[in-house]
């Protein structure tokens, strides 16, 4: 591996933080947990730069508060935010600030897994540009302008009968042109497609 594999978990359930820190020292990587966000960020400037798994909604600073002052430190831990609470302008605002997915629990292990590595992955690279940038921005230029519309109305956190109405369409069009384009974007899930929507340039309006 090109370096140590430091992985980060913020949760303040006891629970989380003890199936997480099993599951991935079990596949080599190096964990330390913390109960608080204030917890981390007391130490973050002290830690070897790696992937922080962040819960959202935690007592006292919550995981967006602990990346606005991550981000105002200039403290650039790849992010992957967890949640028990599905919320996709939530979504929408940590993967703006820089977290690079948003995942709902109870959550599977190979989404986890993946995320990690995809968080480690942009460690290991010296590269400025992403390269997977330009091929997402192509997949978004596949999308018809309708479809472009539809997945603007997820990425403002809008339900699909509020989206028919501002289109004069019907929700079950709504639901046909959605599963278009998470097709289209190769997108398992809806966290997923804000990701790649957002590494793709496309902002909420």
């Amino acid at each position: 591996m090109p370096r140590d594999r430091h992985v980060y978990v913020v949760d303040d359930d006891d629970a989380v933080r003890d199936s997480l820190s099993v599951l991935l020292e079990a596949i080599g990587h190096r964990v330390r947990t913390f109960g608080s966000a204030k917890e981390f960020l007391e130490v973050a400037p002290e830690l070897p730069m790696g992937c922080l798994i962040a819960d959202i909604r935690m007592p006292e600073m919550d995981g967006l508060e602990l990346q606005r002052h991550l981000n105002e430190r200039s403290l650039h831990f790849p992010m992957v935010v967890i949640t028990g609470h599905g919320d996709v302008p939530l979504a929408v605002r940590a993967m703006k600030a820089g977290a690079l997915d948003f995942i709902e629990k109870p959550f599977a292990t190979p989404t986890i897994l993946a995320s990690v590595e995809a968080a480690l992955s942009r460690l290991d690279s010296n590269d400025q540009q992403d390269p997977a940038t330009v091929a997402v921005q192509a997949r978004l230029g596949l999308l018809s302008p309708r479809e472009r519309e539809v997945l603007e109305g997820l990425l403002a956190g809008l339900p699909n009968k509020t989206i028919a109405y501002d289109l004069a369409i019907s929700p079950r069009t709504v639901e046909i042109h959605r599963a278009r384009v998470m097709d289209k974007m190769g997108a398992r899930s809806l966290s997923e497609l804000i990701r790649l929507a957002l590494a793709a340039g496309l902002q909420p309006k």
